[in-house]
């Protein structure tokens, strides 16, 4: 054992193994190293491509609280940093706690850092992954052929709608009539479930479709067709 005979060790869920030091020999450490966690690398997983993949790992990750607490103050305090000792004092935690949080985020890439130096957050890195992901979102594509619309949206989600008489409002219907893309006839049900992967507010987006003619409903209400031809 690397760690001496006398050192005991356990292991723990998500930080592996822990050194423990009797108090003889721990009276001789003044301060906790620092265990420079890596993430894995998972470029697929699930069918997720890497750039969701390294998003979720990066959440999952920062849904620690001791983590995220962590790592909101890091950027709270910029380029000023952090030490060690402050952070365990500022989040009135012990220091191996701070030590596995500053670890583990400087393994992700999220902080700068090492031992008993100052750490700084990185905040450009969980950004950069937020706009990875967002481009992964199916709206995307699309999307970047209307920038002008881009206000409507948020994070790959329609947020808001135009006024109805505007040109927004028919450049918009045009953009939703093509990812909707119907071929044939769809139910409700379906109609609802394509669009419910980018609007939360299904009925209104459905209704401005028919409303600008892009979609043709049946008397019934129950079935749907295209009522234009897409551009």
């Amino acid at each position: 054992d690397k760690c001496g005979s006398n050192t005991r060790r356990r292991s723990t869920p998500d930080t592996g193994w822990i050194y423990h030091r009797p108090a003889a020999i721990t009276n001789f450490v003044t301060e906790p190293k620092i265990r420079v966690h890596r993430a894995p690398v998972r470029p697929y997983v699930a069918g997720m491509p890497a750039e969701a993949t390294r998003a979720a790992e990066l959440l999952t990750q920062l849904s620690n609280p001791a983590r995220l607490r962590a790592f909101a103050e890091l950027v709270r305090r910029g380029k000023e940093g952090s030490t060690l000792a402050e952070m365990s004092f500022l989040l009135e935690i012990t220091k191996p706690e701070a030590g596995e949080a500053l670890g583990r985020l400087t393994g992700l890439g999220l902080a700068s850092g090492t031992g008993d130096g100052v750490y700084r957050a990185k905040p450009e890195v969980l950004r950069e992954a937020a706009q990875a992901l967002v481009a992964t979102q199916p709206i995307s594509p699309l999307l970047r052929e209307y920038p002008q619309l881009k206000s409507f949206f948020a994070y790959g989600r329609l947020t808001s709608l135009p006024p109805t008489m505007s040109e927004r409002y028919q450049q918009i219907a045009e953009l939703l009539a093509r990812f909707l893309a119907v071929d044939g006839l769809l139910t409700e049900d379906e109609v609802n479930r394509r669009l419910a992967a980018i609007a939360d507010d299904v009925a209104a987006v459905r209704r401005m479709l028919v409303e600008t003619g892009w979609l043709e409903r049946d008397r019934a209400g129950s079935t749907y067709g295209a009522g234009r031809s897409l551009p």
